[in-house]
């Protein structure tokens, strides 16, 4: 199994209260919940690229942790889609336990574009599971991850007969992606660009998967140790750069790579350039933070 809580992102902001955001439309009636096995779990992480994943592991010998699957199941049933619960036996399936470093059940974390976010461990009321799943969907948000998830146990009356299929041209690059072969994924989109060079969608997967490819595995503390003392090591800032950008500090990501830019000149300069256009991809080129980085980057190099 491949997994790492290396770089997660940051939910820190959930332990000081914070203005009420409000959760998204009461229980619906839908249902978004799966049970998963170490056989596909690799599958549920790939499936956090298209929409937010809560996973919560729990044990049959827990009567707690049983009782409180209900209470996930209904808190998720309210955001239409935009929160899957994946549960996870971790008696059956203890590798998954193992790499989330799970001491108790029940343990609560998301999972946003194949990183994680830890959550919570124990049980806490109906308002607070609200509370933690609004930080969720908001970050999510501001990663770009919008998507929704087929409801599992609706009625087929319910079902979204118009909702868009999953496009034939990624299925080779998706399923490359869920075994880890970054490279396979990365080779099957440049292909897919070579063909529809406008296809913006395209481009966009083929930045993402790129940046997953790099952080996976990373030490965030590491990387940023490395990159502080040694301010001219190109590999450390675009590292800490990176990471930024997957635990959702895209103005820092954007502001180090500009500095880095502005003392380099040459090869170096050309490649954190390269990198900075990348990470505008991926973060969205109509997000106000891309639009004021770009103007920056101008005035960098003019």
């Amino acid at each position: 199994m491949s997994f790492s809580q290396s770089g997660a992102f940051d939910l820190s902001s959930l332990a000081k209260p914070r203005p009420e955001q409000g959760s998204a439309a009461a229980d619906s009636g839908v249902v978004y919940v799966i049970d998963v096995t170490e056989a596909d779990f690799q599958q549920v992480v790939q499936s956090s690229l298209s929409h937010v994943v809560v996973l919560a592991l729990w044990s049959p010998r827990s009567q707690q942790s049983i009782e409180f699957n209900e209470v996930l199941a209904r808190a998720t049933s309210a955001y239409g889609g935009a929160l899957q619960l994946a549960r996870v036996d971790v008696d059956a399936n203890p590798g998954i336990g193992q790499a989330l470093q799970v001491q108790a059940v029940p343990f609560v974390a998301g999972l946003i574009q194949g990183r994680p976010v830890p959550l919570f461990q124990g049980t806490v009321d109906a308002a607070e599971v609200t509370r933690f799943f609004d930080e969720l969907v908001r970050l999510a948000q501001q990663n770009g991850l919008t998507g929704r998830a087929q409801p599992s146990g609706a009625a087929p009356e319910a079902q979204q007969p118009d909702e868009p299929q999953e496009d034939p041209r990624f299925a080779a690059a998706d399923e490359a992606y869920a075994r880890g072969d970054f490279a396979a994924a990365i080779a099957e989109y440049e292909r897919l660009l070579t063909e529809s060079p406008a296809d913006a969608e395209v481009a966009e997967r083929l930045a993402a998967t790129k940046l997953y490819s790099r952080v996976a595995g990373a030490d965030l503390n590491a990387a940023r140790a490395a990159a502080a003392d040694d301010p001219n090591d190109i590999d450390a800032q675009l590292l800490v750069a990176d990471l930024d950008v997957t635990g959702g500090h895209v103005e820092d990501a954007f502001a180090r790579l500009l500095d880095v830019i502005r003392r380099t000149s040459g090869d170096d300069r050309d490649r954190v350039r390269e990198r900075l256009v990348e990470l505008f991809t991926v973060v969205g080129l109509t997000d106000p933070r891309v639009a004021q980085a770009r103007r920056s980057l101008a005035a960098a190099l003019f």
